[in-house]
């Protein structure tokens, strides 16, 4: 496989997998839980989707043919917490964190081999479409880490893990030293296991 083709298929299981990260954190909240921020200078669950909504659109529509930073864009607003959060609700919360994830993933899966080292821009500064992916591959990825971290710190019930569950270490360690040696993605098998979880 050429390796602009396999760079493009690795990042795309990796971010389906941070997606899905985020998705089986918000799962194991109440509503009320994603609007509450843990601090006065800290953003909640809520504020943190509608950040990542409003980079995903931003940066991702028309991708190769306009700024990734657009004019309609208001970034300083997705950090506001709104005043009527208490009445928004889950379910309005995850179609704006989807409807960001498909303008994104759309536009990752529209991309070809030979659009790598294409020229963009985001706020006049010109990046290779690589240098652009890895750029989200950096930041998004940052912000599941936060819904995930606060999440953890909310949950009042067990958190059901998503990872290798603490003083499970060796028990991973065994299972997977077990198996043939075999060359895939890591997310592969992480995947599948999330999406049961």
């Amino acid at each position: 496989m050429e390796l602009n083709q396999q760079y493009l298929e690795s990042v795309k299981k990796q971010f389906l997998y941070y997606k899905t990260l985020g998705e089986r954190s918000i799962d194991q909240l109440e509503p009320e839980q994603l609007f509450i921020a843990p601090n006065e200078d800290s953003n909640s669950i809520a504020v943190i989707v509608k950040h990542l909504h409003g980079n995903m659109l931003s940066r991702w529509t028309d991708f190769l043919t306009t700024d990734g930073e657009k004019p309609t864009r208001n970034r300083d607003a997705e950090f506001e917490n709104d005043p009527e959060a208490s009445r928004q609700t889950k379910e309005a919360l995850l179609q704006i964190w989807n409807e960001g994830w498909k303008c994104f993933l759309d536009t990752l899966n529209s991309l070809k081999p030979e659009d790598m080292l294409t020229i963009i821009y985001i706020r006049n500064e010109g990046h290779t479409v690589v240098e652009a992916i890895n750029r989200q591959l950096a930041h998004y990825p940052y912000h599941i880490g936060q819904i995930v971290y606060i999440a953890k710190m909310l949950k009042k019930t067990e958190w059901n893990s998503l990872s290798i569950p603490k003083n499970k270490s060796g028990d991973y360690n065994a299972k997977k030293f077990a198996q043939e040696k075999s060359v895939k993605n890591f997310t592969d098998e992480e995947l599948k296991k999330l999406k049961k979880g």
